[in-house]
């Protein structure tokens, strides 16, 4: 039986359950703004390391703007190659997986967290 998401992040002691779950359930929102920029299209499509990581970071920016860095830090997430940690722990677990191709040094300096977060952050008006 599969170990639940909380029982993988009190395991491995390094990030905490919210931060697998957002990881997780990020990767199917990705999928999905993919489908739909490209209309629909039923068959998987890969993700590689790099464009998680970017999509993650511009999803938690719509939802959380410049506290993104805080929530992240609270989850142990402190820069992108704890996204791939992340990644590759659901891998081992089975509740993601991975082409022959994808490493974990794909996560590896993809952004910096301060300059995504915050020098480069910019507020939108309406």
């Amino acid at each position: 039986m599969r170990k639940t998401i909380e029982e993988i992040a009190k395991e491995d002691g390094r990030y905490s359950a919210m931060g697998l779950k957002y990881v997780h359930d990020g990767l199917g929102q990705i999928v999905q703004k993919i489908r739909e920029s490209r209309g629909y299209d039923p068959e998987p499509h890969h993700i590689s390391g790099q464009d998680l990581a970017m999509g993650l970071a511009e999803l938690s920016v719509e939802r959380w703007g410049r506290l993104a860095k805080m929530v992240f830090a609270r989850w142990g997430i402190n820069c992108s190659r704890d996204l791939g940690e992340i990644v590759y722990l659901m891998i081992a677990n089975e509740w993601m997986t991975a082409q022959e191709t994808d490493t974990i040094e794909d996560f590896d300096d993809v952004f910096d967290f301060e300059t995504m977060f915050e020098k480069q952050f910019k507020f939108e008006l309406k």
